[in-house]
């Protein structure tokens, strides 16, 4: 068996040589940190490549491409993160991991037109704006790429319409219903992935139009919430501390009205900020149920209404 690279630089050498043999592969370009200067790679990351070829069918049906390039460990595929292309990932031996995302020749003439959702937009500015490392370009293509971010960057941070920051708001407001009901069910698998997962997606939005709204809307917010530790709100950061959950269910009570309380609180500063009208009646609504189904014992809360928040449930599970 050939020695595998024992080097990401020996890694990409490889793959060049590979990829100037074939002429289905159009262009290798480095993405992510290994490409960028702001926050660039260290000795844990991994190498991002986007791979534009003819023949995208063979490089996610089979594996034995690979071997040209090193010896691989294991290898899976994934969607990418918007979901509307299919990435492969591989590790090599020396654990030395690649994402290979696999972009059909025509999809990136769509994307040169721009002919693509907002959430596409705004994963194409945060990585090929962040720093881009050309390893092999046969049709200027990636010189595409640069001239396209320009544009993608403008779209992807824009003000939110009251309509879209109306969505999130009852997206949020429905799941802390949906994850209540499943709660009083027994079904902490299901009520803990929508609280940890789910609703902290919405959260980490309204925390990204939050930090927008206080510091102008060419404000960095990276993507996915990356660095948020360094971009979010001190107070936010110090909220976030309660708003994940064990498997368990008293806590994932505690968790989520700690998320209903520090999503109002972000929401209702980010409101103000842009002018918006919070829905503060039905958030009053919403909360007062959740917490009367999650906590029937408080005293705080009237018997009647304890009683009553659910009474199409199952009766808690001791």
């Amino acid at each position: 068996m050939r020695r595998s690279p024992s080097t990401f630089e020996e890694l990409m050498a490889r793959l060049v040589n590979w990829a100037e043999a074939h002429p289905d592969i159009r262009a290798v370009v480095v993405v992510g940190s290994r490409a960028r200067i702001d926050h660039p790679a260290d000795m844990w990351a991994d190498l991002d490549i986007i791979l534009v070829t003819t023949d995208k069918d063979y490089y996610l049906s089979t594996a034995d491409w690979m071997r040209s390039i090193g010896n691989p460990v294991l290898t899976f595929l994934e969607p990418t993160a918007t979901g509307n292309e299919i990435e492969r990932r591989v590790l090599f031996e020396g654990m030395l991991d690649v994402d290979f995302s696999i972009v059909p020749k025509e999809v990136v003439h769509k994307l040169i037109r721009a002919e693509i959702s907002n959430e596409s937009a705004r994963e194409i500015a945060d990585t090929l704006g962040r720093g881009m490392r050309v390893l092999i370009d046969k049709d200027n293509v990636a010189e595409q790429f640069r001239a396209l971010t320009s544009y993608v960057k403008a779209r992807a941070s824009s003000q939110p319409t009251r309509r879209e920051f109306l969505e999130v708001v009852n997206d949020f407001l429905y799941h802390a219903v949906f994850i209540t009901k499943h709660l009083r069910r027994g079904e902490l698998w299901w009520a803990g992935t929508c609280c940890n997962c789910y609703m902290q997606r919405l959260l980490l939005q309204m925390i990204e139009w939050h930090a927008q709204a206080n510091h102008g809307w060419s404000y960095d917010t990276w993507f996915r919430g990356r660095f948020l530790e360094e971009w979010a709100d001190p107070a936010v950061l110090e909220g976030l501390r309660e708003t994940f959950a064990r498997y368990d269910r008293q806590d994932l009570s505690r968790a989520l009205l700690a998320t209903l309380n520090m999503f109002r609180q972000v929401a209702l500063e980010t409101a103000n900020r842009l002018g918006y009208e919070y829905p503060v009646d039905v958030d009053e609504q919403v909360s007062k149920w959740v917490r009367n189904c999650l906590l029937p014992s408080d005293e705080s809360i009237p018997k009647s209404d304890a009683d009553s928040c659910c009474d199409s449930e199952t009766p808690t599970q001791q």
